[in-house]
């Protein structure tokens, strides 16, 4: 069957968009895209500027949903206070250099999908929502505070079929206190068999970054889906972008991402087919 077929060329790349299927990889994400990377850099803050209130940047700290460009200017995740071993949730912790443990059978031959969480999969706050889906609360210097958490629209059915395609990993720079239980609450099925967290981290140049190559899997079957460029910095060549998502109940990008999803879990070699999906 022949399917119509459209070109664009942003930053020296061709992308081909096939139909709906495609439709979604658009200028305007890819230009995003591009700025954020850049934005990554940290700010230099001029000595005038107001110190933000601690409490602030407390809540501000425990979720992922950071813009690169507001990143807090904060040490390494091993450094950082709020990371003590019996408030940080459970944590992977595997023998060795890689941050997975051995494939299961049931994963046996599977592509590896690193999915994040917060403004992919979920959109958080601390403010109140009146249709919150869940509501965590998260202990911060021994207080208790209520986390509102919004689920993106078709998200069940999202993580359901990527768990019968992929081998899927929760993998956040949010702290696990916030996202475990979060996770508890979206994951159902149980589709998340690892969960890695900002410890899992490399703390580079003002942002948590995810490096691929520390999860004990070929780079060349492996893929990234991730809000954040500045996320993915490292292995750009892997990532599926998708759009920021916080509260639009019209939303369908994660319904327009599974026949790529669907594409790309036949692949021999994910880089092959994500350049056949960015070029004629």
């Amino acid at each position: 069957m022949n399917v119509e077929s459209r070109y664009l060329r942003i930053g020296g790349t061709d992308w081909t968009l096939r139909g709906c299927a495609f439709v979604r990889w658009k200028v305007l994400l890819l230009l995003k895209c591009r700025k954020k990377i850049v934005n990554c850099r940290p700010k230099q803050v001029k000595q005038s500027s107001p110190k933000k209130p601690r409490s602030r940047n407390i809540f501000k700290a425990l979720f992922c949903c950071l813009r690169a460009q507001d990143a807090p200017q904060a040490p390494p995740p091993s450094q950082d206070t709020l990371l003590t071993p019996e408030d940080n949730g459970t944590v992977a912790k595997v023998p060795g250099t890689s941050l997975l443990p051995e494939v299961t059978p049931q994963d046996a031959g599977k592509i590896c999908v690193v999915i994040d969480l917060d403004e992919t999969l979920v959109h958080s706050s601390f403010k109140p929502i009146s249709n919150a889906d869940f509501i965590v609360p998260v202990e911060i210097e021994g207080t208790t505070h209520q986390v509102y958490v919004l689920k993106r629209p078709h998200v069940d059915e999202f993580l359901q079929r990527m768990g019968e395609l992929f081998e899927c990993v929760l993998f956040t720079a949010s702290l696990a206190k916030y996202a475990d239980p979060v996770t508890d609450l979206l994951d159902k099925c149980g589709v998340f068999q690892t969960r890695l967290f900002r410890e899992s981290c490399v703390f580079h140049q003002g942002c948590y970054v995810k490096d691929l190559s520390r999860l004990g899997r070929q780079l060349n079957r492996t893929l990234i889906l991730d809000n954040s460029p500045a996320s993915y910095i490292f292995h750009p060549e892997n990532a599926v972008p998708v759009v920021s998502w916080f509260d639009d109940l019209e939303d369908t990008e994660l319904l327009s991402l599974l026949p790529i999803f669907e594409e790309l879990s036949e692949a021999q070699d994910v880089y092959d087919k994500l350049q056949q999906l960015r070029a004629p």
